[in-house]
């Protein structure tokens, strides 16, 4: 009887720890959409997901709903966070763990203390690529799982781990799946030719804004990556893998970034290896990773990327999938399994719910992984971030390719001096004292920026982009001085032993990208973006390294908040002068003009001049005027438009946010628009970003390679329809001629410099040999790059510029100038121009105009071969297009 009252007893006590979950009801996605995720031509759009989000947490106990805010068109933008209820009534203890954890400022023994104590803390996205479909699908099938499954694994996972679910996109999601679920027959379903961009900016390069933060989404993600949350492990899905493959992850192929702590590499390898042999073990081929696709770790910038300067192991996966079916191609190279793919898929027929079932596999995965080592993953990012502050601490000499070459040179030096002596270890040795003695090659162990520097607003902008990348930033309580230089009270100081000193480096410091060649002699490999991109050089931030031990008067600014421009008294006087050399000058000149006040510019030095007012609000120092300087010429706004395309420019959405945030009034123009012929009419200035005119390639050679205008689709809306069609040589040359003759301005920025060449003006394409035949890739290959140009300090258009300007450039157009009537503006002076990133064959560079000014007619082609506002993030050339609109 007792072992009877024994075994009732065991039954009511687990029918008591099961109850709970069972009586949930959780509403499945076909109850709610109407239809199941992964269905074929079905895709359900954010304003039902939302509603799905929220009611499954109502519902269900493992789940809390967060609007972590504002998406640029208004929205919320939601992250679910899911565990077991027991870890969701205690999540501040969680989240207070994960944070002091990815900080690392306690000792290692309270930090072992709390691995044990807490849970592995995941990110999982979905949807920031809004024609991606598999990835936002993804993530409500993922909530429903864990919201509702009760095996064994599930519950392991909701008890070690806290999940992060986040929405990347939801504008983009409302758009695309409403477009693609327009049409009534299934069949004539499509993602294609949505009319606008799918992110209000950027459309795909939202995914290249995480070091800038420049878009509401952004900002919002980053506070939860780097301040709120920090997670160890962050998963960022994307589509689509190479031809041939399912799913292209991790691990990556080379070069990783060489601030990158050794663990996160290993980190990312055995994450890797947990997908991989998930999907295997499933019977799921198909997984491809390594060299088998393109992706690297490179690059900082992207949602997945930036993580990795945070020691966070960040996955990104590319699977393919839509709603539409369609086929796997067949590809012989990657039907021969190797460490690649290990398990080639065959080409078949492929659903939306195979990408949907794969997805979930590799979700599993990761939460496995994290759920099993969550004592690991959390002492991992520990250690990274304590390696980071040891380093911070005293002098380190990092290894890179230049700082290798030095070593190799030695070598070679050495070995010259005696071919037939072999060197000694102690000799080898010695010779690795070129670098580990150098005190110049040493890592800084602080940066300073001092708030006497001519733009101060722009620094207060770059401290901001790092405040809200989770980086301490202090301030000086008093003056100090520090390697011989006297620095006043509020300087701000950023010192390097901090956990996320990865990412410190990453903005103050060059990029040294290898040489990386698919074989010696043979093309280089593309770099995964950008090569360099060291943001202090992009934005012309004036600072100072310190290479030792900088106490001070420093006071801790609190993590996350960011820095308020100081509003400033204006001066005592009629007439208040600013100077041309700040961003924010032309912001204010912008907001006079709009309330009908009187601006003048300076003719001489470029500078503006304001009527003082009651009313004038000053966020910089300007100085107080008694009279207008001599020469001085009163300012009207310019019509100025704005081209863009039907689809939406990236190029141009990014200078559509450039423009608004200075206070410019604009027009955006489509091709139609142009092509009409009466801009001359409407307005003064055409601005023509990358992409826009019909490309000549090579420069020089007057071969047309554009594509001719195609049928428009018949079931493009309406109100769309006006937005249909590309500038032609045959109609839209004529027309822009015919503007810049009458008196218009057109300023053509990146590859729209090509309109030079259309209008057959005094110009030759730099990049050629000496038979004047364009320079091969194996010659000359200068991926996105920062180089420093020469300035003509004599001409209007480069007012508030020293002789030197750091510029973003990629591949882009240069120039000789064989006419003496055109001006020109940038050049590169020397062969030896790189300062971040890779630059093979530079010495081609030398003497090549990189802008110029053309009179034509009545009015000006103003050409900027590279992109002077390349993703808003190239705030030291923004003054190069101001200029042009004032």
């Amino acid at each position: 009887m007792k072992k009877i009252y024994g075994l009732l007893g065991l039954l009511i006590l687990l029918c008591l720890l099961v109850q709970p979950t069972c009586a949930q009801q959780i509403t499945t996605p076909k109850e709610h959409f109407g239809f199941q995720i992964g269905d074929d031509y079905h895709l359900a759009n954010f304003t039902e997901t939302e509603r799905y989000f929220k009611k499954i947490a109502e519902q269900s106990d493992r789940i809390q709903y967060h609007s972590i805010g504002k998406t640029e068109e208004g929205r919320d933008q939601c992250m679910l966070i899911i565990s077991s209820p027991e870890n969701l009534a205690k999540l501040d203890t969680y989240q207070d763990i994960s944070r002091k954890m990815a900080r690392a400022e306690i000792p290692e023994a309270e930090a072992q203390a709390l691995a044990e104590q807490g849970k592995a803390v995941v990110w999982i996205d979905g949807g920031l690529h809004s024609n991606e479909v598999v990835g936002m699908h993804q993530l409500i099938q993922t909530a429903h799982v864990l919201a509702s499954k009760i095996d064994a694994e599930t519950q392991h996972i909701l008890q070690n781990t806290i999940i992060l679910l986040v929405h990347a996109n939801p504008d983009g999601q409302e758009l695309v799946s409403n477009w693609y679920m327009r049409e009534k027959q299934p069949e004539k379903r499509s993602t294609s030719f949505v009319p606008v961009l799918y992110q209000k900016y950027a459309g795909h390069d939202n995914n290249r804004d995480f070091f800038m933060l420049n878009l509401k989404e952004s900002q919002n993600m980053a506070r939860q990556l780097f301040v709120e949350w920090i997670p160890q492990i962050m998963y960022n899905h994307h589509q689509t893998a190479p031809a041939g493959a399912v799913v292209a992850g991790a691990p990556y192929r080379d070069p990783f970034n060489y601030v990158f702590d050794p663990l996160l590499m290993s980190g990312i390898d055995a994450l890797g290896a947990a997908m991989a042999s998930r999907l295997n073990a499933e019977g799921k081929p198909g997984y491809t990773a390594k060299d088998g696709s393109v992706f690297s770790t490179w690059y900082n910038g992207g949602l997945r990327t930036t993580t990795y300067f945070h020691n966070m192991t960040g996955l990104l996966t590319e699977i393919i999938g839509n709603p539409t079916p369609f086929e796997i191609p067949l590809v012989p190279a990657r039907l021969i399994p190797n460490n690649d793919t290990q398990n080639p898929v065959l080409p078949q027929v492929w659903h939306f719910q195979q990408s949907i079932d794969y997805s979930l596999s590799l979700n599993y995965a990761v939460l496995n992984y994290a759920s099993r080592h969550k004592d690991e993953v959390l002492m991992n990012i520990y250690r990274m971030g304590r390696n980071s502050i040891d380093r911070g601490s005293k002098d380190f000499w990092p290894l890179s390719p230049s700082k290798v070459a030095i070593i190799d040179s030695a070598l070679q030096q050495a070995r010259r001096k005696d071919e037939r002596t072999p060197l000694k270890r102690e000799q080898e040795r010695a010779l690795l004292d070129k670098v580990f003695q150098n005190k110049d090659l040493r890592d800084p162990r602080a940066y300073i920026i001092a708030p006497d520097q001519e733009d101060y607003g722009k620094a207060i902008t770059f401290l901001n982009a790092l405040i809200q990348n989770g980086i301490e930033v202090q301030q000086a309580t008093a003056s100090f001085s520090a390697a011989g230089k006297r620095y006043p009270a509020k300087t701000y100081v950023i010192k390097t032993d901090q956990a996320f000193r990865p990412h410190i480096l990453d903005m103050f410091e060059p990029q040294d990208h290898p040489d990386d060649f698919q074989y010696p002699g043979g093309p280089p490999i593309p770099p995964y973006d950008a090569a360099g991109w060291t943001l202090a050089y992009l934005m012309d931030i004036k600072f100072d390294r310190i290479m030792d031990e900088l106490p001070g008067p420093f006071q801790k600014l609190p993590i996350g908040q960011t820095i308020e421009k100081a509003v400033i008294e204006s001066p005592k006087a009629k007439f208040v002068q600013l100077p041309v050399s700040v961003n924010d000058s032309y912001t204010m000149v912008n907001e006079q003009l709009k309330k009908g006040k009187k601006v003048w510019r300076d003719q001489e030095s470029g500078h503006f001049i304001l009527e003082n007012a009651n009313d004038l609000v000053l966020t910089q120092s300007g100085i107080g005027m008694r009279n207008l300087p001599k020469g001085s010429k009163p300012l009207q706004p310019k019509r100025i438009a704005l081209w863009d395309t039907y689809g939406g420019s990236m190029p141009s959405g990014w200078l559509r946010l450039l423009l608004e945030r200075h206070g410019y009034a604009f027009d955006v123009v489509y091709p139609g628009d142009i092509d009409k012929g009466t801009l001359a009419e409407q307005y003064d200035i055409l601005i023509l970003p990358g992409n826009s005119i019909p490309r000549l390639a090579p420069l020089g050679n007057s071969r047309y390679q554009g594509q001719s205008n195609t049928a428009m689709p018949a079931n493009i809306p309406a109100e769309h329809q006006a937005k249909w069609g590309r500038l032609t040589v045959e109609k839209s040359i004529p027309v822009l001629r015919q503007f810049i003759k009458s008196g218009g301005k057109i300023i053509t920025i990146g590859n729209s410099s090509d309109l030079a060449q259309h209008l057959q003006l005094g110009i030759e394409s730099h990049l050629v040999d000496e038979s004047k035949k364009p320079l091969q890739r194996t010659q000359f290959y200068t991926p996105g790059s920062v180089l420093t140009a020469q300035v003509n300090r004599d001409h209007p258009g480069t007012w508030g510029y020293q002789d030197q300007v750091d510029v973003y450039y990629s591949n882009d157009n240069l120039f000789r100038i064989t006419d003496t009537e055109i001006k020109p503006l940038l050049w590169f002076n020397s062969a030896n121009v790189l300062k971040s990133g890779w630059s093979w064959g530079q010495h081609y560079l030398k003497d090549a105009v990189l802008a110029f000014d053309a009179p034509v007619g009545k009015g000006r082609l103003i050409t900027f071969g590279n992109d002077i506002t390349f993703r808003a993030q190239t705030h030291g050339t923004f003054k190069l297009l101001f200029n042009q609109l004032h």
